[in-house]
């Protein structure tokens, strides 16, 4: 009977390990080491947070509202977004003031638009400045076309390099076949842009008939995280594949990341989408996730109120409703751990001035976690 068992325990070992990808890291159980204390509730889905110098916090709900939260007083602000597409995964988006926001005021803020000709919307981004409970002197700075009646794939996220340029991302719009390799159109990319909205003359296409100028990079499929590393300064983000093939990429300038021709991922249905997971000429991501974990927000941890993650990626999982701390060894991942389990569906993940994580649970508000001592 021991034989049997020992034998059937190994054979289920190697099935095992012959089904582990080259990909797969294992996630690590964690300790209950920290508490979460609930900081604005107010909020259905808040898609949006960001912080002014004083320390109080503007929230963003992707129905459009906006509200300042200020300790224990709010105010509700007045947008003038009267072209807000609210539609599916359309709405209010994202909000990040500028690196010199105490000097200038600017807000940078992306929204699904119904905008310019056609049915539907596309992702809009803007500047403007808080006045009172008004947003004022609003600025468009870019608006994607065409608008399409999809409800999905509108990315978005906003990031600041060091050398003060202006990033976002736009998802594909549910148009894989026509978007993200085209870079004469929208979609399917992250572009680059100054303060004020003007294109940098070295951007990649800059030169290129007919392509959209502010493209940085191109070939994603849905980017809805993505940050600066605090050490070496580069971009990265993370993408929602299909079924299967989450991807956390470290951005390049020009490059193709290969969306659909390469993907780890298949059709919702099960059905392939390409052979292909590698091509010459198109990136291959830092991390995979299959199965997917529906990554939505993303931050390195900055600070010392967390030594154990610092300088670490920490990713919100839309699909499994946990936070996900994602080791690296310079740019590979060595290892997961699963932070703040069946919390929610995660949609941002931001680091506050103060030093403590701060997280946009769906249904429950901003989060914060806090170390037990």
């Amino acid at each position: 009977m021991k034989m049997k068992f020992l034998a059937f325990f190994l054979s289920t070992f190697f099935i095992s390990c012959a089904q582990v990808k080259e990909n797969d890291v294992a996630i690590v159980p964690t300790q209950n080491a920290y508490s979460f204390e609930t900081v604005f509730s107010e909020v259905s889905i808040p898609w949006a947070l960001a912080w002014l110098p004083d320390g109080s916090m503007l929230v963003g709900d992707k129905s459009g509202d906006v509200t300042l939260v200020n300790g224990n007083q709010t105010t509700s602000i007045t947008t003038g977004f009267d072209d807000l597409y609210l539609r599916g995964q359309g709405g209010l988006l994202d909000i990040v003031t500028h690196p010199n926001y105490a000097e200038n005021g600017w807000l940078y803020i992306t929204y699904s638009s119904s905008q310019s000709e056609g049915e539907g919307g596309n992702t809009k981004l803007v500047r403007t400045k808080l006045e009172g409970s008004n947003f004022i002197n609003t600025e468009e700075l870019y608006k994607a076309t065409p608008n399409t009646t999809a409800g999905v794939h509108f990315g978005s996220r906003i990031v600041f390099d060091n050398d003060g340029y202006l990033y976002f991302t736009i998802g594909d719009r549910g148009n894989r076949d026509e978007n993200p390799q085209d870079i004469t159109r929208d979609g399917g990319k992250t572009y680059r842009l100054h303060d004020d909205g003007r294109i940098p003359d070295d951007n990649p296409f800059v030169n290129e008939p007919g392509a959209k100028a502010a493209i940085y990079s191109y070939g994603h499929r849905n980017q809805q995280g993505i940050d600066i590393h605090p050490e070496t300064g580069k971009i990265w983000s993370h993408e929602h594949g299909p079924k299967g093939g989450d991807e956390i990429n470290i951005h390049k300038k020009g490059a193709n990341y290969g969306w659909p021709v390469i993907t780890y991922g298949v059709n919702y249905s099960g059905t392939t989408i390409t052979e292909e997971t590698h091509r010459e000429g198109m990136e291959q991501p830092v991390y995979y996730w299959v199965p997917s974990i529906a990554p939505s927000g993303m931050a390195f941890v900055t600070g010392d109120k967390y030594p154990e993650w610092k300088n670490q990626l920490l990713v919100g999982s839309l699909k499994f409703q946990y936070l996900e701390l994602v080791k690296l060894d310079k740019e590979k991942v060595i290892e997961r751990k699963k932070i703040a389990e069946n919390i929610g569906r995660l949609r941002t993940v931001n680091m506050g001035p103060d030093g403590f994580v701060y997280l946009g649970v769906e249904g429950k508000g901003i989060v914060k976690i806090v170390p037990n001592k």
